[in-house]
């Protein structure tokens, strides 16, 4: 509302204006005939992004004195020849230039300039803010850059766009998920770091209902739930960050909040848009392997080394039975494949000005880089409406979203590192006839598991509803009403057919995994908001109530043995069934909240919340707890003493509040059970398997920041820098009992304390701002610190071996390696209690931390006459785990190592970066190399910039003119890196599961 008295003011200023002046103006062009006579006359209409009329926009024909502005309506004549070119400008939107071509009627549709602080609206959950205005710390990225990256996760469009946002890609598979950290770790165990998400105001539940034991090769637990929201459905992503930003969502904002905003119709004519895209994938990159001649080399050195002669009838690769000529890039044919990408998106909006409608349509594949014929399919369905009554004092939304994910993967986890490790001389895939080529049963068949099957079905549908009502100006009664639901069908198989037919395994050994789970919750959100004046303060109040609640079941079972592997997905046909998870859980959650905003003269701002939440996670006497926040910010370029000569706007802002945190799943606090394993009188007994704690409660996080932000240049720069300490303890964990009490240790909140501090700076520019040419950069800078302040008695803990005071969260503990030994030949490692005896317990003793020590993004958009270019840069500097942190075998056994082996030591009193090589005769080999993936040699610089996006568009036709608009567009993602990491990719540190994938794509958007 604020926006629309800010636009309507400035038009109805310019039209005052422009009836003053123009008798002057006119005037003067008659006036000596200075300018040359007309040739056309030249009338149309300005509007804004959403369709609205834009009153006082500023025409100028280019290189000649005649100016006009749009009237009331938009609407605008002026004299022109057909090759001259229109100049339309305005405050708070983009100059725009318009060449004539001979046109006697134009419309123009000019976009908002985001540089105009008081212009930019965020969205902050339960209320908006302008971005001058706000005084806590939230970050946006719209549809206009989220569109402009061919992905299939939401998440992947933050990934270098937002300070104290990390964003890390779990895998290259299509559907993996994404690790997302707002503003660090704070809790010590590892599922309690999630973020809230919010769609279209419902919660939205980001954790998978998949099975660990059937996933196959997707990291975690199956694919990400978020991969089933459309990102080209979406109109923007906010980021809550700080206290006075999540202290609105007590206990659920602890870890940040997420905000997904779907697109909404808009009124004025129908439109029908059309966005078609077609791509090319690869993996980014591959591990230098050894080439047949170096890895027959290596082999044979092994040998030698152990004093084996001769070569053993079972060393296939190298005596010979094996074909030694032979040369395969194994990474190349197992998921070095090109991945076709193809997104089809249909919408049609309009409305008039009481109702407003959207319907969307997208249909996304992704094949997969794997041998073999996979692929992700998706289609979803979005649809909304907006009414209002005449008056303007009922308005009813309703907006629901449906999507269908089917998923086919490889079934075998370790396919990519079988690709690495493979010997390049392994024989032929296939015989001649096409079946699966066993060698004489002289080596596993990599394509063997690809017999079997994993497939991972799911929909969901996220509902929302919200009706609200004015009695009188400055009073809104709202209710929000929400629905989720997701289902879930997962199974994997592994049929005998996986197995050398030689060994006569037949179907009663084959098994299957299946799963199956479904997942629904609803909120109602009741709510008062009363706005207005008093004195001389703007004031808004705001007040509600939550009652949510989730129901979630999930059944997932082993089943072995079938008469035939035709039955092996029908899980009846088993003869032996072994339950892995069989579970029922019920959340609910309810909450009433508060917020007051006092507003001074536009320049002192005041921002109080606070909210009470109680929760079914922790005993009676402990479910309900307090949470606030206090926000404040000074908008001192709003002082009469202020000097605007170069700095155009300064503020300062600060914050502190306090959040819970319930993440600790559903009944941790009771008394469990399980069944056992053995029966007593054909009757199976129970067993206890938790200690019920009538004191478990929540964790808490105080949130601490401090902010200055600046424009300068009349905003053409804009400079913005927080500082934020963030403080979580009451952490809940597993606290150490004696070994009488028959457990080992029970769930509680234990007095330790987690930091998170840190600097994020960002800049925007605007470089280069005239009609012909058009740069603009921003960049975005965080360096963070995470550090575990206390943790009583942590070395009778479990968390002994993983956690040291005063480090970060994320660290590891490994042995320090001294090099090669130059008579033995193996590697050496630091004794540090001088026992004589390397062992994990005692000497590894070096910690390495493996949070980034920054990172951000680097972004310059330009503009040329119709081209629009945007490039995106990624940036980290971090230390992570290589290649050698996967457990590959010992080299010189039958197994393909990196190329970095062959600087190796050969000889006594010889030197090398490696040890010699053996075949794993040798105990003492096997043992310093199973020390050596255990030491600093594991992690190593894995900082890397990477060229995340790059996004050019043309518009080949206008709709004033072919009656349609048509804009071609190139799209690249992952593009080009430049790091030293050791290993696939510096991001995912994986050698199981797939890097990355670089995609180049070519599309077009058509608007009728």
């Amino acid at each position: 509302m604020q926006l629309i008295t800010i636009r309507m003011g400035r038009g109805i200023l310019f039209v005052l204006l422009y009836a003053f002046l123009m008798p002057f103006c006119a005037f003067y062009m008659q006036a000596g005939n200075v300018l040359e006579p007309p040739q056309a006359t030249v009338s149309g209409t300005v509007t804004d992004t959403s369709g609205n009329p834009l009153a006082g926009v500023n025409l100028v024909v280019e290189s000649k004195h005649i100016g006009t502005m749009s009237d009331l309506d938009g609407s605008f004549t002026i004299n022109a020849s057909p090759s001259d070119v229109l100049i339309f400008s305005m405050v708070g939107f983009k100059t725009l230039t318009l060449p004539i071509a001979g046109r006697e009627e134009v419309f123009v549709t000019m976009e908002e300039d985001v540089t105009v602080l008081g212009e930019v609206v965020l969205n902050a959950g339960y209320y908006t803010v302008s971005e001058k205005e706000r005084s806590g710390s939230i970050e946006k990225i719209s549809a206009v850059d989220i569109e402009k990256q061919p992905i299939s996760n939401p998440l992947a469009s933050l990934q270098g766009r937002m300070a104290g946002v990390e964003v890390v890609q779990s895998s290259g598979v299509p559907g993996a998920g994404f690790n997302i950290r707002i503003r660090g770790r704070n809790s010590i165990r590892g599922e309690g770091n999630q973020p809230l998400y919010i769609v279209d105001g419902v919660p939205f539940g980001a954790s998978s209902l998949g099975e660990s034991q059937a996933s196959g090769i997707i990291p975690g637990n199956g694919i990400s739930p978020l991969n089933n929201i459309n990102p080209m459905d979406i109109e923007h992503i906010e980021v809550l960050k700080d206290a006075d930003a999540t202290a609105i969502y007590g206990s659920r904002g602890a870890n940040g909040v997420v905000l997904i905003t779907t697109k909404k119709g808009v009124e004025g004519t129908t439109k029908v848009q059309f966005n078609i895209l077609s791509g090319l994938g690869a993996v980014t990159n591959m591990l230098d392997v050894l080439n047949t001649a170096e890895y027959l080399e290596m082999r044979r050195e092994a040998f030698a080394n152990d004093d084996i002669d001769p070569i053993p009838s079972h060393a296939y690769d190298v005596n010979g039975a094996w074909d030694p000529d032979r040369q395969t890039d194994w990474q190349k044919v197992l998921f070095g494949k090109t991945s076709y990408l193809t997104n089809i998106q249909g919408s049609i909006s309009g409305g008039s000005e009481l109702t407003q409608f959207l319907v969307s349509g997208n249909y996304h594949k992704q094949t997969s880089p794997f041998y073999g014929d996979f692929a992700n399919d998706k289609i979803s369905v979005l649809g909304n409406i907006n009414h209002r009554s005449d008056n303007g004092k009922l308005n009813f939304q309703l907006s629901s979203n449906f999507t269908v994910n089917k998923n086919d993967l490889p079934s075998d986890g370790i396919l990519v590192l079988t690709a690495l490790t493979l010997p390049p001389n392994a024989p032929e895939l296939f015989t001649e006839d096409g079946q699966l080529n066993w060698e004489d049963s002289t080596w596993s068949n990599p394509l063997a598991s690809f017999e079997g099957v994993y497939r991972f079905d799911t929909s969901t549908l996220i509902s929302n509803a919200k009706i609200g009502y004015s009695p009188f100006k400055g009073l809104d009664l709202t209710t929000s009403l929400g629905y989720t639901e997701e289902h879930l069908s997962e199974i994997n198989t592994m049929p005998s057919t996986i197995y050398d037919p030689a060994y006569g395994i037949g179907p009663e050994s084959s098994y299957a995994i299946h799963n199956s789970g479904n997942r629904t919750s609803w909120i109602i959100e009741p709510q008062l908001t009363w706005s207005g004046k008093m004195g001389g303060f703007d004031f808004q109040t705001l007040a509600g109530l939550t009652f949510q609640e989730s129901k979630s079941n999930r059944f997932s079972q082993f089943a072995l043995g079938f008469t035939n592997n035709n039955f092996i997905e029908n899980a009846s046909a088993a003869s032996n069934f072994f339950p892995i998870t069989d579970e029922k859980v019920q959340y609910r959650y309810h909450a009433i909240y508060g917020r007051v905003n006092l507003n001074l003269k536009g320049k002192y701002i005041l921002n109080l919340t606070g909210r009470r939440d109680g929760s079914s996670r922790f005993g009676d006497d402990r479910r309900f707890a307090n949470f606030g926040a206090v926000g404040a910010s000074w908008i001192f370029s709003e002082e009469d003493f202020f000097d605007g000569s170069w700095l155009s706007f300064g503020k300062l802002r600060a914050s502190y509040g306090t959040s819970g945190n319930d993440q600790i799943g559903d009944y941790q606090y009771l008394d469990t059970y399980t069944f056992g394993s053995h029966q007593y009188q054909n009757t199976v007994g129970l067993m206890p398997t938790r200690l019920y704690n009538a004191d478990f409660s929540w964790e808490s996080n105080k949130k601490l920041e401090f902010g200055l932000e600046l424009g300068i240049l009349e905003d053409k720069i804009l400079v913005s820098g927080s500082y934020y300490r963030n403080r979580s303890s009451n952490q809940l964990v597993g606290i150490p009992l004696a070994g009488t009490t028959g457990f080992s240790n029970i769930k509680g909140n234990l007095n330790a304390a987690v930091q998170n501090s840190g600097w994020e700076i960002e800049i925007n520019s605007q470089n280069i701002h005239s009609p012909k040419f058009r740069w603009s950069t921003a960049l975005n800078l965080t360096i963070p610190k995470n550090r575990l302040l206390s943790f009583p008695e942590l070395e009778g803990s479990t968390y002994a071996n993983s956690l040291v005071v005063g480090m970060p969260l994320n660290i590891d503990k490994v042995n320090r390696g001294t090099g090669v030994d130059s008579e033995s030949g193996w590697f050496t490692f630091e004794d540090f209690n001088n026992d004589g005896v390397i062992s994990a317990a005692d000497d590894q003793q070096v910690v390495k931390s493996l949070d980034p020590k920054y990172y951000g993004g680097l972004s310059n958009s330009f503009e040329s006459g119709k081209f629009k270019l945007e490039v995106l840069f990624q940036f980290t500097k971090q230390l992570g785990s290589n290649y050698w942190s996967t457990g590959t075998s010992t080299v010189g056994m039958r197994s393909n190592q990196p190329t970095a082996v062959l600087d190796r030591w050969q000889e006594v009193g010889g030197e090398g970066s490696f040890q010699r090589f053996t075949t794993g005769a040798s105990q003492e080999g096997r043992q310093a190399f199973q020390r050596y993936i255990a030491s600093d040699a594991s992690i190593s610089d894995a900082s890397f910039i990477r060229l995340k996006t790059l996004s050019l568009s043309y518009p080949l036709t206008e709709k004033s003119k072919n009656g349609f608009d048509c804009e071609i567009f190139l799209r690249g993602q992952n593009l080009w890196t430049l790091t030293d990491y050791f290993g696939l990719d510096p991001e995912t540190q994986n050698s199981i599961t797939l890097p990355t994938l670089r995609f180049v794509s070519l599309g077009t958007q058509l608007t009728f």
